[in-house]
């Protein structure tokens, strides 16, 4: 997802008066929007399925460093443990 500041930029002012055309852009480009306001970016208009897929990334990767964490400081439980816990067979 790499943001071309050429294209990816946009006035708020010019999502006021064609918000379809910010939103297509997102959809077929696949890269995030940056609305600006007097110069200044104030929010970013990004994919649905794009957002999604990167709060599962991000979600998924502080469960690893959780875990490494936990590991390091000696936190670690066998799988048997895990699934009796779980009440898994």
């Amino acid at each position: 997802m790499n943001v071309k500041f050429s294209e990816d930029i946009v006035p708020l002012s010019d999502l006021k008066v064609n918000p379809g055309k910010v939103v297509r852009h997102v959809t077929e480009e696949r890269r995030p929007v940056l609305l600006t306001s007097r110069g200044r970016g104030v929010a970013v208009v990004q994919n649905l399925q794009d957002f999604e897929a990167a709060e599962e990334e991000r979600l998924f990767m502080r469960a690893v460093i959780k875990g490494m964490v936990d590991q390091e400081e000696g936190h670690e439980k066998t799988l048997q443990q895990v699934k009796k816990e779980l009440g898994l067979k």
